[in-house]
């Protein structure tokens, strides 16, 4: 790992070619069916945020968003490995795990412009939607909040005999929380079906996780509580399947918590108001040009002779057009009525 400094661009270059020699599983070989799925996917997340990115910036969407641009391949590649009934709770950068588990992104993103056809009744905001339906429980604005959360979620599972798995999703920000340590005792303890997701997109807010944390290696935070964990080539849909495969089973069959971490990288700032300063922007442009997990698949799919380019600017166009009905709807749906300002209050 690279020493600690304050210099742009220092830091996570190393992190990233660690990915290429850590010890996870190899990449799934997903055939022409998955990587369409994949790509279209990941795709989908891609220019909702870079909408949203652009409507926040028009001031139709106020408050804190956390863009998930650059992180696709995570979230994708875990539902890949899910089945109806396992649950999902993630962070507030959570636009793309909402997409991911088949939210409407009209629904998704009328919360971001505070209108009623949002899934929180247009009260809640980038930070607070559920879908039960879904079984998607939440992005959390605290950090490090949801992992006790998922972790009961899982006790639920457990409790009803189920073999229903939690993933629980957090960043390396949230990394060094003390209630991650207690919730991982207790997974543990307990043999709780819960896979732990980490996002490490090497950047909690700005400060670079060699200069947070003393251990930067955070598939091993679970040693002293003889969980097993992994570290995963995050911006490779690929392996991230590979990961979520043997660990959701793992969950599954009872054997208890499993740590993921995947090494991935935002493009944008922390939430639309950091400039990002505090990397270089070629360390960005370089992450772009040789890691990117949409351009890692659409050239797969084109060297496999699996979609014409034709074919692939067609699901271009239909994605964009996706979006776009879905910020038309953003912007000219009803504002919620002041009466529900006593809905849904509990005391």
């Amino acid at each position: 790992m690279a020493a600690s400094t304050n210099k742009p661009g220092a830091t996570a270059m190393p992190l990233r070619a660690a990915a290429k020699t850590a010890a996870a599983p190899a990449s799934a070989e997903l055939g022409k069916d998955a990587q369409l799925q994949a790509y279209r996917a990941m795709l989908l997340i891609r220019r909702f945020e870079e909408k949203a990115g652009q409507m926040y910036g028009m001031g139709l969407i106020g408050g804190f968003c956390h863009l998930y641009i650059g992180q696709e391949a995570v979230v994708v590649g875990m539902q890949m490995t899910v089945k109806p009934g396992d649950e999902i709770i993630t962070a507030y950068r959570d636009h793309g795990h909402m997409l991911a588990c088949g939210m409407d992104p009209k629904g998704v993103m009328a919360e971001l412009t505070g209108r009623r056809g949002g899934y929180s009744k247009g009260k809640g905001g980038s930070m607070h939607m559920f879908s039960v339906e879904k079984g998607f429980y939440g992005g959390h604005g605290i950090v490090g909040a949801q992992v006790p959360l998922g972790t009961g979620l899982a006790f639920t599972n457990r409790y009803r005999g189920n073999d229903n798995v939690s993933l629980t999703y957090f960043g390396d920000g949230a990394a060094n929380q003390g209630q991650v340590y207690e919730s991982f005792n207790m997974a543990k303890l307990w043999r709780l079906p819960v896979v732990y997701v980490i996002e490490n997109n090497q950047y909690g807010m700005g400060t670079a996780v060699n200069r947070a944390s003393a251990t930067t290696d955070l598939s091993h935070r679970g040693s002293s509580f003889d969980i097993p964990g992994e570290r995963v080539d995050g911006m490779d849909v690929r392996a991230v399947k590979a990961a979520g495969d043997k660990a959701v089973l793992w969950a599954r069959e009872g054997n208890g918590p499993y740590i993921l971490e995947m090494l991935t990288y935002r493009y944008r700032g922390h939430s639309m108001s950091d400039p990002a300063k505090y990397r270089s922007r070629e360390e960005v442009q370089k992450m772009r040009a040789e890691h990117d997990p949409i351009e890692q698949v659409r050239s797969r799919i084109l060297q496999n002779k699996w979609a014409t380019e034709d074919e692939i600017k067609r699901t271009d166009a239909e994605v964009r057009d996706r979006i776009n009905e879905a910020s038309e709807f953003a912007t000219h749906d009803a504002e919620p009525d002041p009466t529900e300002l006593y809905t849904d209050v509990y005391g």
